[in-house]
C-alpha cells in the first residue's frame, strides 16, 4: 500500500466549503428555463415563490453567480457530520487485483443515512427564517424524507412527506425513523389529495412513483396557508447545497496531489451526481483540466440512456412547472420490483445539458449486477451500501477491471451516497435469488413519451 495517502483522508473544520459552488455559472450554455404550464413563458421568482421559499426561489433562477455564500447557521449544522471522509478502498484495489486507484467520498456518516441532509437543511433553514409553519415533500427509497424529518425537527418545523407506495410498504423502518423525528408519513398515490384521487382511479393498484408523490405535495403546499414545498433532488437549487460533496472531494484529493482520472456517480434525479462532479465539472467547462464523468443509471428507470431530450411536467399529475430534461415521461411508473431508489421519470436540467453537450457519459445497469457489486464491496470496505449508491460502485469496478486488463494506472472517485441498512428487504431477495431484472420494452417506454407536452 501507498502509506504516503492515508486509507481515510478528513478535511479540518477550517477547510470546510463557505460556499456553494454554481455549477450553472461555469456554463457557456446554460440549461433552458423552467416553463409556466399555462402559459409556456419562463417561470419568474413572483411564480415560483407561490410554490418555493423566496430564497430558494431566487437560488433556482440564478445561472450567473459562481459562489453563494452558506449561511453561518447552516454550515454551523454541517459541523455535526462534515466534513465527510474521503475514503482510499485500497482493500477493494487489492482485492480487484487492479493498478488502479480508487477512492469515495463517503456520505453516510449521519443518522438519515445518506447526502440528502446537505439540502434538506438549507431547505429548512430558508423555510424558518421565512416564518413558514412548515413544508411538504415527496420521498421515494426514504433518504430525502429522513433527513428532512431531521431538519424540520432540528428548526421546529411541520413535516408532510408524500412516500412512494411501494417504498412506503418495503421500507417501515425507514417510515418509523420520519415519523421519530415528527413528520407525518403518507403512502403515495393517496386518497388525502385530488390529484391522488385521480392518479388512482386512472391506474388502480399502481405502486406509485416519483412523480405522483411530488404532485401529491405540491397540491398540499400551494392549498395551505404557511407551507411551502420542497424537493430533494432535480431542481438546480439542491445541486447547489450538495456541491459541498465535490468541494470536499476536491480540496482532500488536491491536499495530496491527486486528480481523478474518472468522476463516477449513481443518477435518479441528480442531485448527487450534480453536487460529486461540480468543481471538477466546473474546471473542465474552464478549459482547466480534464475529467471523464460517468453518470449510472438503473436499467429500469433509464432516463439519461434511453429518454428524450424534451420540455416535460416534473410531476404525473402535470402541475408543476415543465422542465426541459431528458426524460421517459411524467407518467412512467417504474416497477415495482425495482429496488431502491433512482425511480424518477427525469433528469436534473442542469446535468441534460450537460449530457446533451457531450460532457458526461451515461450506463444504464441492472439491480442484480449492482448488488453483487454491493456485496462485494460490503465484504471487503466494511460498510453496507445504499442500493443507489451501489450503481456507482458497479461501474468503479468495471472501470478498475478494465485497468486491470490494460495495465493502466487510473484514478477512480465516486459517490457513495448513504448506507444500506434500511435496504434489507432488497438485500434478502438478492441472496435468496428472487430479484430479477426488470428492463423496460420499447412499447413500455412509447407509453410514456406520448404523454409529452406537445410545444
Amino acid at each position: 500500500m501507498n502509506q504516503e495517502i492515508p486509507y481515510k483522508i478528513y478535511l479540518d473544520e477550517t477547510e470546510l466549503p463557505r460556499q456553494w459552488l454554481n455549477l450553472r455559472a461555469f456554463m457557456g450554455e446554460k440549461p433552458a428555463p423552467l416553463l409556466n404550464p399555462a402559459t409556456l413563458t419562463p417561470m419568474t421568482e413572483e411564480e415560483l415563490s407561490q410554490v418555493f421559499c423566496t430564497e430558494l426561489a431566487k437560488q433556482e433562477l440564478d445561472d450567473t453567480s459562481p459562489y453563494i455564500d452558506i449561511p453561518e447557521e447552516i454550515r454551523n449544522f454541517y459541523k455535526m457530520y462534515r466534513p465527510a471522509p474521503l475514503v482510499r478502498a485500497y482493500c477493494l484495489e487489492k482485492a480487484l487485483g487492479t493498478p488502479a486507484k480508487i477512492y469515495y467520498k463517503f456520505e453516510g456518516n449521519n443518522t438519515s443515512g445518506s447526502h440528502k441532509l446537505n439540502s434538506a437543511i438549507a431547505q429548512a433553514y430558508y423555510a424558518k427564517q421565512q416564518g413558514l409553519k412548515g413544508v411538504t415533500t415527496e420521498t421515494g427509497a426514504g433518504q430525502w424524507g429522513t433527513a428532512l424529518s431531521m431538519a424540520c425537527s432540528y428548526f421546529g418545523l411541520d413535516c408532510k412527506v408524500y412516500m412512494v407506495k411501494v417504498s412506503y410498504e418495503q421500507k417501515p423502518f425507514r417510515r418509523e425513523v420520519m415519523r421519530t423525528y415528527g413528520a407525518n408519513v403518507t403512502p403515495s398515490p393517496s386518497n388525502t389529495t385530488n390529484v391522488g384521487r385521480k392518479i388512482l382511479e386512472e391506474f388502480p393498484g399502481t405502486t406509485g412513483s416519483l412523480g405522483c408523490a411530488i404532485s401529491e405535495a405540491v397540491e398540499v403546499a400551494v392549498g395551505t396557508e404557511g407551507y411551502r414545498y420542497v424537493l430533494g433532488s432535480v431542481l438546480n437549487q439542491v445541486l447547489l447545497h450538495q456541491s459541498v460533496i465535490g468541494l470536499e472531494a476536491k480540496t482532500a484529493l488536491d491536499k495530496y496531489g491527486v486528480k481523478p482520472d474518472i468522476v463516477i456517480g449513481c443518477a435518479g434525479g441528480g442531485s448527487n451526481l450534480g453536487g460529486l462532479i461540480a468543481p471538477f465539472m466546473a474546471e473542465k467547462l474552464q478549459g482547466k483540466a480534464d475529467y471523464h464523468f460517468i453518470a449510472v443509471e438503473p436499467a429500469s428507470c433509464p432516463s439519461l440512456t434511453r429518454g428524450k431530450y424534451a420540455y416535460d411536467f416534473c410531476d404525473t399529475g402535470k402541475v408543476c412547472p415543465l422542465a426541459k430534461m431528458y426524460t421517459l415521461g411524467s407518467g412512467f411508473i417504474p416497477s415495482a420490483n425495482h429496488a431502491g431508489g433512482l425511480r424518477y421519470h427525469g433528469m436534473t436540467p442542469t446535468l441534460s445539458e450537460l449530457y446533451a453537450q457531450g460532457l458526461m457519459e451515461a450506463r444504464a445497469v441492472e439491480q442484480t449486477s449492482v448488488f453483487q457489486a454491493a456485496e462485494q464491496f460490503a465484504r471487503v470496505e466494511g460498510i453496507l451500501p445504499a442500493p443507489e449508491s451501489s450503481h456507482a460502485i458497479r461501474v468503479a469496478i468495471d472501470e478498475a477491471l478494465k485497468c486491470k486488463e490494460t495495465g493502466e494506472e487510473k484514478t477512480i472517485l465516486f459517490g457513495l451516497t448513504g448506507t444500506g441498512y434500511f435496504d434489507m428487504v432488497a438485500y434478502e431477495k438478492f441472496h435468496d435469488g428472487k430479484m430479477t431484472d426488470y428492463i423496460p420494452t420499447d412499447e413500455d417506454l412509447a407509453k410514456g413519451f406520448a404523454g409529452l407536452p406537445k410545444l
